[in-house]
């Protein structure tokens, strides 16, 4: 239930009833009521709700706003939600409420307890967003660590939210990176037989983990595979390789609170025939012509820079004819949206692909595409470049090694994917109130600490008499939990987990203030069990969008 919601519709209701009603006497003209705004001022001292609906009725009515926002406002039927209506600047109609539908919603967390924050908002509309899909030739690094962290977060709000969404991992298991790992395995395997004058590839994969493979492969098979054709062994080696590389990858991200729905295979398109028989109804509707030997695909009729490649030359199908392929097939699988997060280097792909999938008669618009931007980590307020183990990047295991999970996760979703984010690894541990995860795990765990010492089950909301919550804290902290559903809803409507974040620490920020202001384990008998009806709100309210943030709610810390 949102209440918050429902507030907002009876608001709507009796503003469009009574403009309704001072047409009908003549206070006002206009032919349709236009569409107007009600929203939740940031000035507290404006009210409630303030709505411009005076403002957009000005020009069909021929009348000064406020001249308007009078007529309306005496047209306002009694209601008990409404304790105080004024006009307010040029013609807004700001709305004081009692605080009598506030109580309402204790109850209401109460009842839902784990679901407190659902809706229906999503109707059910099926969604994939597919997150992650690094190529299994190497680590997980930080890149993927964000990617991982919104992706999981977004998919559990829009989930919370009523729509019905699928996580999933695209794996690159075909192509020329491949073909480059295979030469990596081969240089790699024979350097651990002894010959360690061996050539590397020059863009070969250069990670210890390659090196790992190969060592693996010679304890299982010794000097065995030198016995076959090269192109045989390096496909052997690449299969142990695979299955080794997703296997890190699957128990790396489960480390990190991420798991998938589905795991595709990239091999599959080509193994089907999806990736030709694409290529081959984008040749018949048009959009499809052979220059110097290959298929190219007409992408600037679709605002690309230049037309792109398809087939190449040698009848070898280039990865965008691949992502094309996988793209149809999802769409194909009844998904309404499919939402992908890439990296920032990838938006040159971005038009190409919408284009590709407006050609195949689908809507583009219905791919979306969340670009996140660079990570930089900092420690002692220098950059940390490279990696202790690998000399390289810094890998996802070596970041939930260093701060931890929880922190991690809350770190990358707390900040809009599309701006560059700056990690500070000292503030990341530190158990301080700068330090935000902490911030707001130990108002949860404060909250534990409260009931427990509190020595009786919490009162139910329905028993007790909530209208002693009466100060100005009580009744912002009741205010913010009220704002759950509604967050999480434009959360998933805005395709922005850090909405969550920044409520999460937003609420802590109340409770802490409420928590210094009024004391809960009073001798008044009466106002006790009302706080702890409202503690205990609080603690379901924080617990569950830690939970949706994939971040731990404590009990003592």
């Amino acid at each position: 239930m949102n209440l918050v919601n429902n507030v907002t519709e009876n608001l709507r209701a009796a503003l469009a009833n009574a403009a309704e009603n001072a047409k009908a006497k003549g206070k006002i003209n206009y032919e349709e009521l236009p569409s107007f705004v009600l929203e939740v001022p940031k000035d507290k001292s404006h009210g409630d709700f303030a709505s411009n609906i005076a403002l957009v009725l000005a020009k069909p009515a021929k009348m000064r706003p406020r001249d308007i926002a009078a007529a309306i406002s005496e047209e306002i039927e009694e209601n008990e939600l409404i304790a105080k209506i004024e006009i307010a600047g040029a013609g807004f109609l700001n709305f004081f409420l009692s605080n009598s539908w506030l109580y309402e919603v204790l109850p209401v967390v109460e009842s839902q307890d784990e679901k407190y924050g659902s809706s229906d908002y999503g109707k059910g509309e099926k969604v994939q967003v597919e997150f992650v899909s690094a190529n299994p030739t190497g680590l997980l690094h930080m890149g993927n660590a964000r990617g991982g962290a919104l992706g999981e977060t977004l998919a559990n709000v829009m989930n919370m939210a009523g729509f019905e969404c699928q996580k999933e991992y695209y794996i690159n298991d075909a192509g020329n990176q491949i073909v480059k790992l295979g030469l990596s395995l081969e240089a790699r395997y024979r350097q651990v037989l002894g010959d360690e004058k061996y050539p590397f590839p020059e863009d070969g994969y250069h990670g210890v983990d390659i090196i790992d493979t190969a060592k693996h492969i010679v304890e299982q098979y010794g000097d065995s595979y030198l016995s076959l054709p090269a192109e045989e062994r390096q496909a052997k080696m690449v299969e142990i390789a695979l299955k080794e590389k997703l296997s890190a990858i699957k128990s790396g991200l489960e480390a990190f609170g991420v798991t998938y729905d589905n795991w595709f295979s990239e091999q599959s398109l080509h193994d089907s025939g999806a990736v030709k028989a694409v290529v081959e109804e984008l040749r018949q509707r048009g959009y499809v012509y052979e220059k110097d030997g290959a298929l190219w695909l007409e992408t600037t009729k679709f605002g690309d820079e230049k037309d792109e490649v398809l087939i190449r030359s040698n009848g070898i199908p280039t990865y965008f004819a691949a992502d094309i392929a996988y793209h149809k097939n999802k769409f194909d699988r009844g998904f309404n949206r499919v939402i992908n997060i890439w990296g920032a280097d990838h938006h040159g792909h971005v038009a190409r692909m919408k284009g590709a999938m407006t050609a195949l008669g689908y809507n583009g618009d219905n791919l979306i595409v969340i670009l996140m931007q660079l990570v930089r980590l900092f420690k002692n307020g220098e950059i940390v470049r490279m990696s202790k183990r690998t000399g390289q990047f810094v890998t996802l295991q070596e970041l939930i090694e260093d701060v931890g999970k929880d922190a991690a996760r809350y770190f990358f979703i707390m900040r809009n994917p599309d701006s560059q984010m700056d990690f500070d690894l000292d503030l990341a541990k530190s158990q301080s109130n700068d330090n935000p995860v902490y911030y707001v795990q130990y108002a949860h765990a404060r909250i534990c600490s409260i009931l427990s010492v509190a020595g009786m089950a919490v009162p139910k909301a329905s028993e007790v008499n909530l209208n002693r919550l009466s100060t100005a804290s009580e009744l912002a902290l009741i205010r913010k939990i009220a704002d759950l559903p509604e967050e999480i809803a434009a959360a998933a409507r805005d395709l922005a987990p850090y909405r969550l974040a920044r409520y999460a620490t937003d609420l802590a920020t109340l409770f802490h203030s409420f928590y210094s202001e009024c004391r809960v384990l009073t001798d008044d008998e009466e106002l006790k069990k009302a706080r702890l009806v409202l503690v205990n709100a609080a603690r379901i309210t924080l617990r569950n969008v830690l939970t949706l943030l994939g971040v731990t709610a404590p009990e003592r810390m």
